[in-house]
């Protein structure tokens, strides 16, 4: 069972999946952990971020030999792993906005961040390659409950965290 926990950057994924790996007594892959330069094909300067090539990537956990592992970072839904669950962690953009400030994320990046969580990507890009897809809203959760809603998705009993009822398309209408 491979279960890729993702979301954009500041909803919760490192801080949860540890503990969600430990609660199954399963290996827990971080993708940062895992760069290196042969799996960096350069630098986009402007958007302040490596640029991953993900066959490389992939490659590299393939030769891992995984049988049960959580893998989490904001582009593991990228990976072609078959029958994997993918949980996107989502929140607020107001929400993520404060937690990226805290971060220590400059005005640009948070722009660009919020942007890509009020369009869904991340849960875009998981559909466009796997079948079981999940999402919970942190916004308001303690880690403990998204590790329990985690658990609950990874059980098969996650049907309330189908995709479909977080809505944030609106949140940049009539916004500089």
């Amino acid at each position: 069972m491979i279960i890729l926990i993702t979301g954009t950057p500041g909803t919760g994924k490192s801080t949860t999946a540890q503990l969600v790996a430990e609660a199954l007594g399963v290996q827990n892959l971080r993708i940062s952990d895992l760069i290196d330069k042969n799996i960096v094909i350069g630098r986009d300067e402007e958007r302040e971020s490596l640029e991953i090539d993900i066959g490389k990537l992939y490659e590299k956990i393939k030769k891992m030999e995984l049988k049960d592992t959580v893998i989490d970072g904001h582009l593991s839904h990228l990976l072609p792993f078959e029958d994997a669950i993918v949980i996107v962690l989502r929140a607020r953009p107001e929400v993520l906005e404060e937690r990226l400030k805290a971060k220590g994320f400059n005005r640009r990046k948070i722009k660009e961040n919020l942007e890509a969580e009020a369009i869904d990507v991340c849960l875009i890009e998981s559909f466009e390659r796997h079948k079981k897809v999940y999402e919970i809203d942190t916004s308001e959760l303690s880690p403990e409950e998204v590790i329990e809603a985690e658990l609950e998705i990874i059980s098969g009993k996650g049907e309330s965290y189908l995709p479909g009822k977080i809505d944030w398309s609106g949140y940049f209408l009539g916004q500089d």
